[in-house]
């Protein structure tokens, strides 16, 4: 099949989704009042209360906050398992019918809460015990996060030493993009243009000037370095250092995206890969893995953190909310599509020239390398293969980036909610202590063990997502708005996340694996004290 038609398709798609089903969504199910004003503007504090500049600024920091890795990692390895046909049904159907609804529900309940977190609401909807669990699930799985895309991110620059100038020069940049906005008042677009000059300036500078730490501990002395920017952009405004980053790493993303399809365009390629591979793989059946490996690109409990963390306590307007949620869940659909046209398209299934054949990649040199050869042959006659693999990983590596400085401002939101409001530890709600506490203990997990248990990271992420849902459901049935619209997909996910997890407990049992045993029992028993929670609310609202 040509994959310009898969293109074609996928974005038809997305594009109805977002015109037809989101409007249903904000009007018939949330029924938003777009004339009261949002906590960002009634409890702005100039630190983390901050009124976004205009909606497209938001937009750029949700949207590079949400995306990260995600749906490209999860599209490349799951395409490689069971075929590009599962993964492209479940990528569109998950973004448009639950993730979108996830992103968008989890926005609202933060909303209507004053924009706090969905582990501070859920004891408003719930009880306080549901809080403390929740969030204790919440802030173990944040933590797992900013270790992980620390050691990603250095690993990625010793990997290509030519992405390190641009990534720092971004940081420099967006400062001054955040000066520029707030408090030099320039003009949005006029700004705009000033910062993304000077990021082609630095992205220059990184191809001539490649930096490489030839030492034998390069990977810590990187992994320190981002954990303290991730320190200093956690406790900055909002607005001077984050904000602008993100906004800046959008429009990279926008360029990869349009280069992409655009080759997709020129070069028509046919999907080398099989549509169908079987429905058994070395990581298990396609349901319920293949939904747990393809996170980001359909449904992901992280993008709830966003939305109820950082994008809650800037949103300027309520009509903006549902183009910055549901309308980064479906972009972000759009960049796992490009991704599965990129490596079953771009590359070769069996036969090719060596460093093209898709299987093999994936093998030997991962799923990054993977996607940026696939890539630089989508795009290889309009820049160039070497030069489109670049622009793959640059990209990459600036919304690592991104998720790592948003998910350690939402740790400390956290941190100082649980154990600061919630248990009344005042130490705790001292922004530097809390943020420190959370890269120590990050800088402990990236250094040592967090590749022990990162294998269950996926269901657990998953598992978020379906306890949000369920928190949405009851806070609509509470409020006699339709819940059907967020139950349906809430079960669907819990009883899909459930099975990952017995799976793995099954899988970890018998090779011995203790630990990784011990954890997903840990997150079931979580989870089910949720669930029966939910239940007894229902069940006492009913009465009454």
């Amino acid at each position: 099949m040509n994959s310009l038609l898969v293109a074609i398709t996928g974005l038809v798609l997305f594009a109805a989704g977002y015109l037809f089903y989101a409007n249903f969504i904000e009007k018939k199910v949330w029924r938003v009042d777009q004339s009261k004003q949002t906590p960002a503007v009634q409890n702005e504090d100039g630190l983390d209360y901050v009124p976004a500049k205009h909606w497209t600024v938001l937009f750029g920091h949700h949207f590079a906050s949400i995306a990260g890795a995600g749906p490209i990692i999860g599209p490349v390895i799951a395409c490689s398992l069971f075929g590009w046909g599962p993964a492209l049904l479940w990528i569109v159907i998950g973004s448009i019918f639950i993730g979108g609804v996830h992103d968008f529900s989890a926005l609202m309940l933060s909303l209507r809460h004053n924009g706090k977190t969905v582990g501070h609401v859920a004891e408003s909807v719930l009880s306080r015990r549901s809080r403390l669990v929740f969030s204790i699930f919440l802030w173990l799985a944040l933590i797992l996060v900013v270790a992980v895309f620390a050691a990603v991110t250095a690993k990625t620059m010793i990997e290509e030493p030519r992405i390190v100038i641009p990534s720092l020069g971004m940081v420099l940049t967006a400062v001054l993009l955040g000066l520029m906005l707030y408090r030099w008042q320039v003009n949005q677009w006029q700004a705009t243009i000033v910062a993304l000059v000077l990021m082609g300036y630095f992205i220059y500078l990184g191809m001539i000037f490649p930096i490489s730490l030839a030492l034998p501990n390069a990977l810590t002395i990187w992994i320190i370095i981002l954990l303290a920017y991730a320190f200093i952009a956690s406790i900055l405004p909002v607005n001077i250092l984050l904000q602008p980053r993100d906004y800046l790493s959008a429009f990279i993303l926008f360029f990869g995206l349009i280069l992409g399809y655009l080759g997709i365009f020129v070069t028509l390629p046919k999907m080398n890969a099989p549509v169908f591979i079987s429905s058994q793989s070395g990581q298990g059946p396609l349901w319920p893995m293949m939904f747990v490996i393809i996170a980001c690109g359909a449904i992901s409990g992280f993008h709830s953190l966003i939305s109820s963390g950082t994008t809650s306590k800037q949103l300027p307007q309520k009509p903006a909310a549902k183009k910055v949620t549901f309308g980064s869940m479906i972009l972000e659909g759009v960049l796992s599509l490009l991704a599965i046209i990129a490596v079953c398209a771009g590359l070769h299934w069996t036969g090719g020239p060596s460093g093209s054949v898709y299987p093999e990649l994936i093998k030997e040199s991962g799923w990054i390398v993977t996607f940026g050869k696939g890539f630089g042959q989508l795009v290889a006659p309009l820049v160039g293969a070497t030069i489109g693999s670049l622009i793959a990983m640059f990209t990459l590596n600036a919304f690592v980036l991104t998720t790592l400085d948003s998910a350690t401002r939402i740790t400390r939101y956290l941190t100082e909610e649980m154990f600061g409001q919630a248990l009344g530890l005042k130490l705790f709600k001292n922004k530097y202590f809390s943020t420190a506490l959370i890269v120590l203990v990050s800088l402990w997990l990236a250094l040592g063990s967090w590749t022990a248990i990162w294998p269950v990271f996926g269901a657990s992420n998953q598992l978020i997502a379906a306890l949000v849902l369920i928190l949405a459901s009851v806070y609509l049935f509470q409020k006699k708005q339709p819940s059907l619209y967020t139950l349906v997909p809430a079960i669907f996910m819990t009883v899909t996340t459930i099975g990952a997890l017995v799976y793995e407990m099954v899988s970890f049992f018998q090779t011995n694996n203790y630990l990784l045993f011990t954890i997903a029992a840990v997150l079931l028993v979580l989870a089910a004290d949720m669930l029966i929670e939910a239940a007894r609310v229902v069940n006492r609202f009913k009465k009454t």
